[in-house]
């Protein structure tokens, strides 16, 4: 009867294992696409801290209607799965850019320069046989230092990622 119980509980635990357990690439590779008042493109790299930890590394650019800005953002990011291929995550992180305002005609904004943000981030993904990942995430981003300028300090940025994973 012993052994019956041992077995089953080994049955009932590599289980849930694999219904709770898809492995996230140790590396991918590819570019995050968009932003919430024009366009903005980023090399987007991320490293699997380990099973269902990952940190995502964004160097990017934004052309924003009033002003253009490079950053740069790093997120701790959580990985569930939710169906087959099919994950959500969440994270928390943030980052510093550089800021110019000189692209608005007869602009009386003179705070050109470093700005520091903190982030949320939640999204979800579908990971492909192939090597191929393919993200839709929300990124709301809050300015913490260099904000002066800017018209609010809150910025909700919605992207599209696409990535090769190795």
């Amino acid at each position: 009867m012993k052994i019956l119980k041992t077995l089953t509980l080994f049955v009932c635990l590599t289980s849930l294992s694999t219904v709770f357990g898809q492995e996230i690439a140790d590396h991918a590779l590819g570019l995050r696409l968009g932003d919430s008042d024009g366009f903005g493109a980023e090399i987007s790299y991320q490293k699997s801290i380990s099973r269902y930890n990952r940190l995502e590394v964004d160097l990017g650019w934004r052309d924003h209607s009033q002003y253009n800005a490079f950053k740069l953002a790093g997120v701790y990011q959580w990985v569930h799965q939710l169906d087959g291929n099919f994950n959500w995550y969440y994270g928390v992180g943030g980052g510093l850019g550089n800021v110019d305002f000189d692209v608005i005609p007869n602009s009386s904004v003179d705070n050109d320069g470093l700005f520091v943000f903190g982030a949320g981030n939640i999204g979800v993904e579908y990971n492909f046989d192939i090597p191929l990942l393919l993200s839709l995430d929300f990124r709301p981003e809050v300015g913490l230092v260099g904000y002066d300028g800017f018209s609010d300090n809150f910025d909700f940025d919605i992207a599209l990622g696409i990535r090769y994973q190795f």
